[in-house]
C-alpha cells in the first residue's frame, strides 16, 4: 500500500490518474416521439450526437419489444468530457456518496431532471428526462489491456477507489459524503 502512494504522488505523467470517457445514458422506455426529444436534450447538453440503443429482450407489461430502441447514450472524451463533468457536479451540488465509487476507480451517479444543469431552461416541447452518469478513470496506459494485442496491467498501475476519489476531489472540487 505504501508503495501505490510513492506512485500516485511522483510526478511521472504515466502515473497521474484522468478522466478516460464519460458515458450519459437517458433510458426513455419507448421509441418514437419520447426517444427523439430524449436524444435532443442529450445532444444539447452534450454537443455529441447521441446513439441508440436496442431493447434486449420483450418485456410485455412494459409494452417493450426485442430489438426496439428504447435508450440513447453519448461518450465524451478529452476536454469536452470534463467540461461536462463539471457542469454535471454543480447539477447534483458538488456532492457525490463514497459508495458511487467502485473498486477499480470508475464512479456513476444519477440526475433527476436535465433542467438542474445551469443554464438550462423549460422547454414544453422537450419536456424533462433524468440520465445516469458513469465516469471512468485510468492512467495512461491502461488501454493495453483493451487493445487487440492484449496485455496485463499492473496492480499498481490501477486506479483504487481511495485514488478516484482523492482525484475528484482535487480536480473537480467534489464533497464526498461517507455512508
Amino acid at each position: 500500500m505504501e508503495s501505490q502512494k510513492i506512485f500516485a504522488e511522483s510526478s511521472n505523467p504515466m502515473l497521474q490518474p484522468r478522466i478516460e470517457k464519460v458515458v450519459v445514458n437517458i433510458s426513455v422506455g419507448a421509441s418514437g416521439e419520447p426517444l427523439e426529444r430524449a436524444k435532443a436534450i442529450l445532444n444539447q447538453l452534450t454537443g455529441a450526437k447521441p446513439c441508440e440503443r436496442r431493447a434486449k429482450k420483450t418485456i410485455r407489461e412494459f409494452g417493450i419489444r426485442k430489438g426496439e430502441p428504447i435508450a440513447c447514450l453519448a461518450t465524451l472524451r478529452r476536454q469536452k468530457a470534463l467540461d461536462f463533468l463539471k457542469r454535471a457536479m454543480e447539477a447534483i451540488g458538488n456532492r457525490l456518496s463514497a459508495s458511487s465509487f467502485d473498486d477499480l476507480g470508475n464512479v456513476s451517479f444519477g440526475i433527476k431532471s436535465h433542467l438542474d444543469f445551469p443554464g438550462i431552461r423549460y422547454d414544453p416541447k422537450l419536456g424533462t428526462v433524468g440520465m445516469d452518469v458513469c465516469v471512468s478513470v485510468a492512467r495512461p496506459g491502461y488501454r493495453v489491456a483493451r487493445r487487440r494485442i492484449s496485455s496485463p496491467i499492473g496492480r499498481r498501475h490501477r486506479i483504487t477507489k481511495e485514488e478516484a476519489i482523492r482525484f475528484f476531489k482535487e480536480t473537480l472540487g467534489v464533497e464526498i459524503m461517507e455512508e
